[in-house]
């Protein structure tokens, strides 16, 4: 049962009813069906200071909007989440560096990611590598690939390069399916166990393989990025963002209780313990909630925070 899901679908429409969303009655379309939380007019979904900002960098970096060429008036979408969160300071150093200190202080700089062709900064979104390293075509931003919701590129106190990869829920919640199973069971494991099998992070043993772990949602979409910043720091010498090493960071509400508490089919184990056993070194894994990531952002960010309280953060 979604209880995060459906409590968040509650909690937003009594925000509708109350004029919240610039007066969008809600009752949009989604999926053929009309529902409460989703909004008339999907640029109501966003803070509204970044509006233009964030549709202009969508077009113009070339990126795919999640099920859509345009921005999703539904009101639990992670990547909208994820924009509202971050895209307001992605070109604020201090800012940035500020959400870095909340889980490490070993970061001492961060750097553009010249990857974006248009109004390159200190964070990304959608982010892919330069070429195909995960055996999945050529990579395109946001659709038929790995894509990295957002991303920093930060420099640590001994002077290496580390990418920063950051997979962002918001109220997600997945069924025990095997991806690995079917014709596209059979692509997926054409692609990804060669590299699962000599990853130095991801562990690869005969209890892994005989129950699938890795795929099984929502550790497929874990194993794909842990893989995504290996590849990338392996191949440094020719990747636009020549990083030596990462660290991945997994945003998630501490709410969510379907995603992070549920046993899961594969492990009997919940999500954090379930993914920990897979990793070699734990410390290059992080969760944490929205509201921490954002916790030591200055004051000038008060109205943002402000914004996201009442939008995401309140009970």
């Amino acid at each position: 049962m979604e209880v995060y899901r459906n409590n968040e679908k509650k909690r937003v429409s009594a925000l509708i009813d109350k004029g919240w969303f610039n007066n969008d009655p809600g009752d949009g379309e989604f999926g053929g069906h009309n529902y409460k939380f989703i909004l008339k007019n999907s640029d109501n979904n966003f803070y509204q200071p970044i509006l233009n900002d964030a549709k202009e960098y969508f077009k113009y970096n070339g990126i795919e909007w999640w099920k859509g060429n345009e921005p999703t008036g539904h009101t639990l979408s992670s990547q909208i989440a994820c924009l509202n969160h971050l895209f307001l300071i992605r070109s604020d150093k201090e800012a940035v560096l500020s959400v870095l200190s909340v889980f490490s202080n070993d970061f001492i700089d961060v750097l553009p990611i010249l990857t974006d062709k248009y109004k390159p900064a200190y964070i990304s979104f959608e982010q892919v590598t330069d070429t195909d390293l995960l055996n999945e075509g050529k990579p395109s931003r946001g659709s038929i690939c790995t894509s990295i919701d957002a991303c920093v590129y930060a420099l640590h106190r001994n002077g290496s390069k580390w990418i920063i990869p950051i997979e962002w829920k918001y109220t997600e919640s997945y069924a025990d399916i095997d991806k690995s199973t079917g014709p596209s069971g059979g692509i997926r494991r054409q692609r990804y166990d060669g590299l699962i099998f000599k990853s130095s992070q991801l562990i690869y043993d005969k209890l892994l393989e005989r129950k699938n772990t890795y795929y099984y949602e929502p550790f497929y979409q874990l194993m794909r990025q842990t893989l995504w910043a290996e590849q990338l720091v392996s191949h440094n010498k020719t990747e636009t963002n020549c990083a030596d090493n990462y660290l991945h960071l997994n945003v998630i509400p501490l709410k969510n209780i379907d995603l992070l508490e549920r046993k899961y089919a594969c492990s009997r184990n919940d999500m954090p313990v379930t993914w920990r056993s897979c990793l070699v070194d734990q410390s290059r894994y992080k969760i944490i909630s929205p509201q921490i990531l954002l916790s030591n952002i200055s004051h000038k960010y008060d109205k943002l925070k402000q914004y996201l309280s009442e939008r995401y953060w309140s009970d």
